[in-house]
């Protein structure tokens, strides 16, 4: 995976927990869920796109 788009999936990542956090403070629970399960869904691409490349690239 390149540093860029490593990059940008951590940064998604990071956005989607800061408006968890945000979402908290204002007491919105639903919203805070939904950021929540957003980022650690975006986490989770991040991975497979990850392993996907380490896969096509060792063969």
């Amino acid at each position: 995976m390149s540093k860029k788009t490593a990059l940008l999936f951590s940064i998604i990542g990071v956005l989607f927990l800061v408006l968890t956090g945000v979402a908290l403070s204002y007491q919105q629970s639903l919203l805070a869920l939904l950021f929540l399960f957003l980022s650690f869904l975006t986490v989770g691409m991040g991975f497979k796109v990850k392993a996907k490349i380490r896969k096509k690239n060792n063969h």
